[in-house]
């Protein structure tokens, strides 16, 4: 399958270095050079995976990333030309997957994109039984359909939050580490910061909280975080 990925960014040149990477991975490449552009490219096209620079002018990549979020869960991978921690967590929190700081490796974006890419798909087991749904308390997940709902109601969660709870409902009595729910979330030893973890579980519980679900994660002190019990606020 050849994935379709929307590049989004005002300088040509790093359009360009992004593009032949992922061309090189076999991938179909579309470009936007602005946020506006990216919306109706989006609309068009209808990519697997947006990588959406945050410093464009006038619509910036975290008004893309609100905009998209209204009516779509597709990932987005930010790219930030400063190791700006604010700017990170922020497009964290409104709804991005993941995100890369310029200048970058071609290669560990394309590693990063494959990453997300996989987690997204759907998973067919060839000779393997299908994995079984996942629940706590009104909380479930259904990890082939990657689908998740509470109390009946539908949720949306990027590909790294549904691998955080994944994680969590797999073994829902551990105390997880950040370094655990990392190695849960991300893969070929990509390393994030305990603050990119935080910003992971504060938006899970904003989500669970906006759909009335009390006590989703537990903070353990000093040790890390674990399965509340995923019932309704009184």
């Amino acid at each position: 399958m050849t994935h379709r990925i929307l590049i989004v960014d005002d300088d040509l040149h790093i359009r360009e270095v992004i593009r032949v990477a992922l061309k090189k991975a076999g991938m179909t490449v579309f470009e936007a050079r602005d946020g506006k552009e990216a919306l109706t490219r989006f609309a068009a096209d209808r990519p697997d995976l947006i990588i959406l620079d945050i410093g464009m002018p006038e619509f910036d990549g975290l008004d893309v990333c609100r905009e998209i979020r209204k009516s779509s869960d597709v990932p987005i991978l930010f790219l930030s030309a400063r190791d700006d921690e604010i700017d990170r967590v922020l497009g964290l929190e409104i709804g991005g997957d993941d995100y890369v700081t310029k200048p970058f490796s071609p290669r560990e974006l394309v590693a990063r994109v494959n990453v997300i890419l996989r987690r997204t798909a759907a998973r067919v087991t060839n000779g393997r039984s299908a994995q079984a749904a996942l629940s706590q308390g009104k909380l479930s997940l259904d990890p082939e359909q990657h689908t998740a709902e509470f109390a009946g109601t539908p949720l949306r969660f990027t590909a790294i939050e549904f691998g955080i709870l994944r994680a969590f409902l797999t073994r829902p009595t551990l105390v997880f580490s950040r370094e655990q729910i990392m190695n849960a979330a991300y893969q070929l030893n990509i390393q994030v910061s305990d603050r990119t973890i935080d910003s992971h579980i504060r938006n899970i519980r904003a989500k669970l909280s906006a759909a009335n679900c009390d006590n989703v994660i537990e903070t353990i002190h000093g040790v890390g975080f674990k399965l509340g019990r995923c019932e309704p606020l009184a």
